[in-house]
């Protein structure tokens, strides 16, 4: 089992936010993905992982705890935890140990995160969370049910 954990820095807010009342606490299971090889190719993901995570629709856990986050992804072959407070940049490894800066607000009920290689709004729609990743001209959309 690999475990992933990212480390928060109190970097950044220079503005102020407010706490967000969003509803993603829970547990969600992926049961549909469109365009994950494309968009796993598009950051640069080894074969391995693309291999991998083709196999597989992970189950997320999401904890919130006023502006911070615990996101858990379970697979059979894996989990990967990682934290962040909206608001602050935080430092992630990948389980392949690329390592990248991202920050994650919220806006409008939706959790953004913005990195050099993608951007990703997390939303909820209906019954279904969905996140909308893109990187270039390549878009990954991956929905999920509380279970």
């Amino acid at each position: 089992m690999v475990r992933w954990e990212q480390n928060s820095r109190t970097t950044d807010t220079s503005r102020q936010h407010r706490t967000a009342d969003m509803e993603f606490s829970g547990t969600w299971k992926v049961y549909s993905e469109e365009n994950l090889e494309q968009f796993l190719e598009a950051v640069g993901a080894p074969q391995m992982v693309v291999k991998m995570r083709k196999e597989m629709k992970p189950a997320i856990t999401i904890e919130q705890k006023g502006r911070d986050f615990t996101f858990t992804m379970k697979t059979p072959l894996c989990t990967k935890v990682h934290q962040f407070s909206l608001g602050k940049e935080t430092d992630i490894t990948t389980v392949d140990g690329r390592k990248f800066k991202c920050i994650v607000r919220e806006e409008n009920g939706k959790l953004i995160t913005e990195a050099d290689k993608f951007t990703s709004v997390r939303e909820i729609q209906g019954e279904d969370m969905v996140e909308t990743v893109t990187s270039g001209s390549v878009t990954f959309i991956s929905r999920s049910k509380r279970v």
